[in-house]
């Protein structure tokens, strides 16, 4: 994410950067498996950078030239991978659209999402994201960002959001299945900003006090002036397998802001809920009617 005063000027912009020695990306790779190790270059493209050479891909996943070579040329071979004849480039290939088609086709999720994410970023002007838990990270499935405001919040669809440091992970770790915030806590907490959480007792306050209120607030956790509030998607299990989030640069957030912008994002967490099969955990409904109501009376 990051902050877009004109079309030539952004602030924070993330770029794929090689991974630290500490952290838990790079901790989990040590003990991951060869087709962990293949399928983990994968998420080194975006939208950005959707062809990567050898050594590229070598500074980023911090391996040996042969090793990195040998999973390349699996994923090739398999057809998750192709390589350009004249750069010698990779980039993504048909069996990762096949897979996708699949999966949309079986499980229509995006489908499903993506018109509530447009109809509620068109309700409130500011960007909207629809992200889903992938192990102890967020993928997104789909956003939209229909604001018209001079300054705004840019995305990458292709960046994978960290727990601890978006409001779309707290909202996860506060309603998603019992053991992900004790092992998000058991790792290290990367720091992106000087408001970044990295400390796991303070985590846990956090994930508490967000499971309280019934959605989560941000602000400058991962990208400096940038402000966000999610709210959970549940599962049929009463248990969030991801969020919605409304992010928004930290000017636009006074009190009254966040009020109208929480009440139609919890909205849209319920529809998103019903429609794609699950249910709110006991209690939880009362919660968020309570936020309502507030913010009728704002």
């Amino acid at each position: 994410m990051a902050l877009n005063c004109s079309a030539d000027l952004k602030i924070g912009l993330s770029h794929v950067l090689p991974v630290a020695s500490d952290s838990p990306i790079f901790t989990a790779t040590a003990r991951m498996g060869t087709i962990t190790k293949a399928l983990q270059l994968l998420d080194f493209f975006s939208r950005e950078q959707p062809e990567i050479g050898l050594s590229q891909f070598q500074k980023l996943a911090l391996r040996d030239k042969a090793t990195v070579y040998r999973h390349l040329t699996e994923l090739v071979d398999n057809g998750f991978l192709e390589q350009d004849q004249h750069s010698r480039n990779y980039r993504l290939g048909p069996a990762v659209l096949r897979l996708s088609n699949v999966r949309e086709s079986t499980d229509p999720l995006r489908t499903t999402l993506d018109p509530l994410a447009r109809q509620l970023s068109r309700r409130l002007n500011e960007l909207v994201h629809v992200s889903v838990l992938q192990g102890d990270i967020l993928a997104t499935i789909c956003y939209a960002n229909h604001c018209s405001a001079a300054l705004r919040v840019s995305f990458d669809e292709s960046e994978l959001l960290p727990l601890h440091a978006t409001s779309s992970g707290y909202a996860v770790l506060a309603f998603g299945p019992g053991t992900v915030v004790d092992d998000v806590c058991a790792g290290k907490l990367q720091s992106f900003t000087e408001h970044t959480v990295t400390d796991a007792d303070a985590l846990y306050a956090v994930v508490n006090e967000t499971r309280q209120r019934g959605y989560s607030l941000s602000t400058g956790i991962k990208e400096d002036g940038v402000a966000s509030c999610a709210a959970p998607v549940f599962n049929s299990a009463s248990e969030a397998y991801g969020a919605i989030s409304v992010t928004f640069p930290t000017v636009r957030g006074s009190h009254n802001q966040l009020l109208t912008l929480t009440s139609s994002l919890l909205a849209t967490a319920r529809l998103a809920t019903v429609q794609t099969g699950g249910q709110l955990p006991d209690g939880l409904e009362a919660v968020w009617s309570a936020t309502d109501q507030i913010s009728i009376a704002v």
